[in-house]
């Protein structure tokens, strides 16, 4: 009895091989497509807003301030943020008006 447990163990098919790569690479791929790729495309999406920007441009911070935009430099903007009151932002800490989004 105990040699045919022994001969069927060696027979059976080993799992895992292909299937657990194709598994693996499938689930990479779907990563992708769902996270990764939509983040990117996000990313190059501010990063050409960001680059765009120019006086009297509407701003909001990613703090919350909205304001418009009185003057742009190399990594800083300066806002507007009402009556003479301005502000120097990094630029990274800009994202579009939500007002505006969609209205091009």
């Amino acid at each position: 009895m105990n040699l045919n447990l022994i001969l069927l163990e060696d027979v059976a098919p080993q799992s895992g091989g292909w299937s657990g790569l194709l598994m693996i690479a499938a689930i990479f791929v779907i990563f992708w497509l769902f996270f990764i790729r939509p983040q990117n495309k996000r990313q190059k999406e501010q990063q050409k807003f960001r680059e765009a920007l120019k006086a009297g441009d509407k701003v909001v911070t990613i703090g919350g301030l909205h304001g418009k935009v009185k003057d742009v430099k190399e990594h800083t903007i300066l806002v507007n943020v009402g009556g003479d009151v301005t502000i120097e932002f990094e630029k990274s800490a800009i994202i579009p008006d939500a007002s505006q989004v969609g209205q091009a």
